[in-house]
């Protein structure tokens, strides 16, 4: 066991190499060792199929990303990591969802015992959480601060800068000789990995060195009389990769005569079922003495095993005892610690029509064949002789169930088919736990196609009814979303100038988190069909029509597709409404990261007079998105600062500046020093243009330039100024 911990640990960065962000590389770094350990054993047993192969690919660039970002935040150096916090943050979060949509493919690919294990694991990917850490959160903005004030002509004195280094280095542990070393060395390492390629992070990583050289000596402390490192009790771990228990399927928390096991917030080992590593509801006995829950081992026999799966002895006998001792102990933890257990039984009808549809993934068509519905229609196909046909029991000894063959779903009548899919949607709204479990491989076309036939068939109800179960499962079931196809956008595009718009929406909205997702729907008529909802005004559809473009513009990897001219003029008139004002500033910032975006922005008539107005709300949000845009804009060209200027934004700003969050007082200032500078530059042009001999008329008769533009500015109507004077 020992030996192979050891090769699942092995190209993971030590536990104590990590500077920053402890919490989320220990958090990342229990996931990847867990996938690495189970990885061998999906290689094996893959599919010789195309989905197989991709699938298991996909996992492996999973890993591989992971380990790659658990590497860069060990060597990398703490204060860059601090500055990069959001960044570090968000790539956490990809490689688990990259992780859980490989392992959620697979899963349906492999045999029982190996999916219970990738079950266990996609539940614990799904239940990780990683979060900045409050004090290297702070760090980062002090770090932001700081390059922010040198890189503007704002005056930093000397002491403030001290300052700030020395909140930095404690915040972030810098506080003795050897840690003060090493942060030198893995600045100078990244200098040496940026190159010559990256000058913009090259320039902060030499100003990090250059303020350690000058502050160093001030902000080290005495080391510790004992030796050890002051973050050595950050971490959890007694030595480097101490986490051979973390990487089985649950922590092997070792027996304590002395504990009670009740008392112990994390569930002892016997109370975890080795088949799918999670708390057991029903844990039952077999003939080797081992507990399990009742579903997966009973799952395990029918699969033709009659081995222990634990001790891999052959078993006398296939029957098995309710272990009420242990479900006592079990629901008695449960209780004292607020912690409730899903009854796998409400599962198991449609668990049975799962692993009878993993063995056909790879056949699967458009088709939709051999797809079951745990659903008993009998009661709903009016005793008809297409629907008697379809039924039949594949009940165990215990409880009976009924199918419904989807081979024969197409040769129902339509109005039996309505009936089925209205049932399915009413049984899935009331019981979250069957989502789950539903192929989504089988039933994201069956819906789809469902879809179809009645848009062809001019059928609203249908429509209706076929859009909203296809919103539920794709909103409780975000691993089916890769199940959408080209064609299914192009069908969304479809129902979006029907009765059915506004649950087609719903539906896009849901899809246009996704990257992949927001790509399609850039790429397809959807795109138009919404840009369409915003030229038509209809008051419940823009909202989440613009909520949509929200998530699209904030997509890198539609840019090819969005156009700003195509619907920035659209926006426009939408500012006067200030629910959907938050929504278009929104949209506006995201689209001023290149220059097109910044230009239509610009030279759009009344944008830059709408987005200004959002200065003079109460909104903090809309607000900082507002200045955020104006600086964008500013930053980049003179002639900008000057049609900015001409909204008279001063008193806006100022306002922001004294008033607003942190972030937009920050950009406030910025926005108006870059105003002060430019009214001075026209202030000294205008005068030295002047001849030296009419120098003292002029003066006599007109103020200097620059004050008669700042009074223009500050003259300027605005309703900030005349909620002022009432």
């Amino acid at each position: 066991m020992g030996n192979h911990v050891a090769e699942v640990m092995e190209g993971l960065p030590s536990a104590r190499t990590i500077k920053v962000h402890a919490q989320m590389c220990s958090e990342l770094l229990k996931v990847v060792a867990k996938v690495s350990k189970v990885f061998p054993e999906i290689e094996a047993a893959r599919p010789r199929c195309s989905s197989g192969l991709e699938a298991l690919c996909l996992l492996n660039n999973g890993i591989a990303k992971a380990k790659s970002l658990l590497q860069h935040c060990s060597e990398s150096s703490a204060l860059y990591l601090a500055l990069t916090g959001d960044a570090i943050l968000s790539r956490c979060k990809k490689s688990r969802n990259l992780l859980e949509q490989s392992l959620s493919q697979i899963q349906n690919m492999v045999p029982v015992m190996l999916a219970a294990k990738i079950s266990g694991i996609i539940a614990d990917l799904r239940s990780a959480v990683f979060w900045l850490d409050p004090s290297e959160e702070e760090a980062g903005r002090v770090l932001r601060e700081l390059l922010h004030r040198y890189g503007s002509t704002i005056d930093s004195t000397e002491e403030a800068t001290l300052a700030a280094v020395q909140t930095v280095s404690s915040l972030l542990h810098i506080s003795s000789p050897k840690a003060l070393l090493i942060e030198k060395r893995s600045i100078r390492k990244l200098l040496e990995k940026f190159g010559e390629s990256e000058p913009s992070k090259r320039k902060i990583l030499s100003f990090f060195l250059s303020l350690l050289n000058k502050y160093g000596k001030i902000i080290v402390k005495e080391p510790n009389h004992n030796g050890s490192s002051e973050r050595e009790d950050l971490y959890p771990f007694e030595r480097p990769y101490d986490l051979s228990g973390e990487v089985e399927l649950r922590a092997n928390y070792r027996s304590n005569a002395q504990i009670d096991m009740l008392s112990r917030p994390v569930p002892p080992l016997e109370f975890i079922c080795p088949l799918s590593s999670r708390l057991m509801y029903d844990p039952v006995v077999i003939a080797s003495g081992q507990t399990y829950e009742r579903m997966w081992i009973q799952k395990w026999f029918d699969e033709g095993h009659d081995t222990c799966p634990k001790t891999n002895r052959k078993l006398n006998h296939l029957s098995f005892t309710s272990n009420t001792g242990m479900k006592d102990l079990i629901t008695k933890w449960c209780s004292m610690h607020g912690v409730s257990i899903p009854d796998p039984e409400i599962q198991q009808t449609l668990v049975k029509s799962w692993e009878t549809s993993m063995n056909s993934i790879a056949s699967l068509s458009s088709s939709m064949n051999d797809l079951y519905l745990p659903l008993d229609l009998s009661n709903t196909l009016l005793g008809s002789s297409q629907g008697s046909n379809l039924y039949k029991n594949i009940g165990d000894n215990e409880k009976p169930s009924h199918q419904i063959d989807m081979e024969e779903f197409s040769r129902l009548p339509w109005d039996s088919q309505c009936i089925a899919v209205e049932d399915v949607k009413k049984l899935l709204k009331h019981n979250d736990e069957s989502w789950s479990v539903i192929p989504s491989e089988k039933f994201i076309p069956l819906i789809l196609g469902f879809l179809k036939d009645a848009h062809d068939l001019h059928d609203v109800e249908a429509q209706m009814t076929g859009c909203l179960l296809l919103f539920e499962f794709v909103h409780k079931n975000r691993n089916s979303i890769s199940y959408m196809k080209e064609d299914a956008y192009d069908l969304l595009a479809s129902f979006l100038d029907t009765e059915v718009s506004e649950q087609a929406l719903a539906i896009l909205e849901e899809l246009s988190f996704d990257q992949h997702c927001g790509h399609r729907i850039a790429a397809s008529a959807a795109f138009i069909g919404i840009l369409n909802i915003i030229d038509s005004r209809i008051k419940e559809l823009l909202e989440p029509a613009l909520k949509i473009l929200c998530n699209l513009s904030s997509n890198g990897d539609v840019d090819s597709f969005i156009i700003p001219s195509m619907f920035i003029p659209k926006l426009v008139p939408l500012f006067e409404d200030d629910n959907l004002a938050r929504y278009c500033i929104t949209i506006l910032k995201n689209l001023c990261h290149n220059e097109d975006g910044r230009m239509y922005v610009a030279e759009t008539d009344g944008c830059i007079a709408s987005i200004s107005k959002l200065l003079e709300k109460d909104s903090h949000d809309d607000q900082e998105h507002a200045v955020c845009v104006l600086l964008s804009l500013c930053s980049q060209r003179l002639e900008y600062c000057h049609l900015v200027m001409d909204e008279g934004v001063i008193p806006g700003l100022v306002s922001v500046s004294i008033n607003g969050n942190k972030k937009a007082k920050a950009m406030a200032m910025e926005l108006l020093r870059i105003l002060k500078e430019e009214l001075n530059a026209r202030g000294e042009s205008s005068r030295s243009d002047v001849s030296t001999d009419s120098s003292k008329q002029q003066k006599d008769k007109n103020p200097p330039k620059a004050r008669g533009l700042f009074g223009k500015f500050f003259s300027k109507p605005s309703a900030l100024a005349a909620r002022k004077k009432k």
